[in-house]
């Protein structure tokens, strides 16, 4: 499928798509909310650990249960489906806000906006077909698909500082009032500015998506992807203590992923313009399994140093998967069914980001072996993106 022409980007589909990308980092911040201040959240609620670490994993679940749906109410009805999203979204973080001292309220607030994340993240290609020029549609995706890892980072940084000036409490209401604010924007823009037509259906495209080869050799690229980042994030901090570097991994995982941001920004729109989909997603594999696997043959202080280069370097590539593969799934199967192909692909992104965590886990944060895996968990996805069509226009 090609982009046609048409006219540019109103001022009001811009701001729409800028209100779009705050709440798509807001969705992260407050799925997030909880794991950078496990204690001080768990003593505030009276509750141990494992409970505060149950606040974050209610998001994936209902990720995984309400993708599909979401997907399917996106491309029948956008502006309804979005639009519950971002008040759903909201109305979680008030219900969190109002009940900050008790676990049950919290919980259910938490219940709350994770049911809005799919009808928002889902939207992400189908917003910028139906409100960006076709000129920008691979910009507004990429913008889109960015602002998931600034929400991440944003969580990552900014919730013990807040905790320890204001408290749990004050965090809450901080990040509800924004939210409500946020949402409220995007519902009214949402109302007020006219989409755009939708082009039909790519007649290449198969009419079970899940059947579509090019669409599982994508989810296969999104599933080691995310997974592998999600690992690293969680095994980075025994490995790097192994390695004689302790407290080195939270400003390492910062800068992959200020790295995979940049990337995100960049590599998109140039992959598009030069029809080089797959040699991104091709190297962003190559780099994963040669940078992890060069760490993990070095002796401990070069491999310490390696990675110090191999992270942020794996970051700009690695991230930048993700609006390529979002962009080039609307193209081959249409911007009528862009959401749920997008949903589709996220479910996958998820599902990696929690089975490959697991299955690092055997590796016990020992560097060696952790390393290792962690390239061979990129092999398949170098091998999904090598069976890629090498133009993304014949796909």
């Amino acid at each position: 499928m090609t982009q046609q022409a048409g006219p540019a980007t109103s001022t009001g589909a811009r701001a729409l798509l800028a209100a779009f990308c705050v709440l798509v980092a807001a969705t992260q911040v407050l799925w997030l909310t909880f794991s950078p201040v496990t204690d001080q959240a768990a003593g505030a609620l009276g509750v141990g650990t494992g409970a505060i670490a149950n606040l974050a994993a209610v998001n994936p679940l209902l990720f995984v249960l309400l993708a599909t749906a979401a997907g399917r109410w996106l491309e029948r009805a956008l502006v309804p489906a979005l639009a519950t999203g971002a008040a759903l979204t909201a109305a979680g973080a008030v219900v969190r806000a109002l009940g900050t001292g008790s676990y049950p309220v919290v919980l259910a607030g938490q219940v709350v906006l994770s049911a809005g994340q799919p009808l928002v993240l889902g939207a992400t290609t189908v917003v910028a077909v139906r409100y960006a020029a076709p000129a920008g549609r691979t910009a507004a995706i990429a913008a889109a698909s960015a602002a998931q890892f600034v929400g991440i980072l944003v969580a990552a940084l900014v919730a013990a500082p807040v905790v320890d000036a204001v408290g749990l409490r004050g965090l809450l209401r901080a990040e509800a009032v924004a939210v409500a604010v946020v949402a409220a924007v995007t519902v009214v823009l949402l109302r007020r500015v006219p989409p755009r037509s939708v082009p039909a259906a790519a007649a290449a495209a198969p009419a079970r998506l899940g059947r579509d080869r090019l669409l599982v050799l994508f989810a296969v690229v999104l599933f080691v992807g995310v997974g592998v980042f999600n690992a690293v994030a969680t095994w980075l901090d025994p490995v790097l203590g192994a390695l004689g570097r302790p407290g080195t991994a939270g400003p390492l995982i910062a800068g992959m992923t200020v790295a995979g941001i940049a990337g995100a920004a960049v590599l998109p729109a140039w992959a598009a313009a030069r029809d080089r989909r797959r040699a991104v997603l091709l190297a962003a594999a190559a780099v994963t399994v040669g940078g992890f696997a060069l760490a993990a043959v070095l002796p401990p202080g070069p491999a310490g140093a390696a990675l110090l280069v191999v992270l942020p370097l794996v970051g700009f590539v690695l991230l930048a998967g993700l609006p390529v593969v979002l962009e080039w799934a609307e193209l081959h199967v249409g911007a009528d069914r862009a959401a749920r192909a997008t949903s589709l692909l996220l479910l996958a992104g998820n599902a990696g980001g929690v089975v490959l965590v697991l299955a690092v886990e055997v590796a016990g944060g020992q560097p060696r072996p952790t390393l290792l895996l962690l390239a061979a968990l990129g092999l398949p996805a170098a091998a999904a993106a090598w069976l890629l069509p090498r133009r993304g226009q014949s796909s």
